[in-house]
């Protein structure tokens, strides 16, 4: 098994803006100029909050966006979309249970992020950064103050953005 966190971030450390808004990064680009597509094609499972998933929805078949992965959502809250499931238990317990062989994206959300992170048990963060500067928001990384380090294994430049990839350890991506 092994946890990737695969996302895009402003320059200065923002998923979205405090009122969880993301229009600052699609008016950066698209997910067509970056390796967004083959990473998700390497994907077993996905895990995403309810805020990230009310993103999902937005573009009105979410069934789409995520359509051969097995797709959890952390909510509280019942769900009525085919091909996503709701889960409310602890995310390091949930990962645990979902058994080995499998690559697993944690798509959204320093909730589930932060967690996994207290736990050493995110195996790859691959960032993108926008080129935009919010000056506040909802940070990417809300991690216990514990030191983790991780190996750079590639930069990339996919038109605004620059992906970098970090592993922990001696792994590649």
């Amino acid at each position: 098994m092994a946890v990737y966190f695969y996302g895009c971030i402003t320059l200065d450390g923002y998923l979205a803006t405090k009122s969880h808004n993301l229009d600052w990064l699609y008016e950066t680009g698209s997910p067509e100029e970056t390796s967004c597509d083959e990473f998700y094609n390497r994907m077993d499972i996905t895990l995403m909050g309810r805020r990230t998933f009310l993103e999902v929805e937005k573009t009105g078949n979410p069934q789409t966006v995520y359509p051969t992965t097995e797709n959890y959502v952390f909510t509280h809250r019942t769900l009525s979309c085919p091909g996503f499931t709701a889960v409310s238990e602890d995310p390091v317990k949930f990962v645990e249970s979902l058994g080995q062989n499998r690559n697993i994206w944690v798509v959204g959300g320093n909730t589930i992020l932060a967690p996994l992170l207290d736990q050493d048990m995110v195996d790859y963060l691959i960032v993108q950064v926008a080129p935009v500067l919010l000056g506040a928001g909802i940070p990417l990384f809300t991690q216990g103050e514990v030191l983790r380090r991780f190996q750079l294994d590639a930069v990339r430049q996919y038109g605004q953005f620059a992906e970098l990839v970090y592993s922990r350890g001696n792994r590649t991506v």
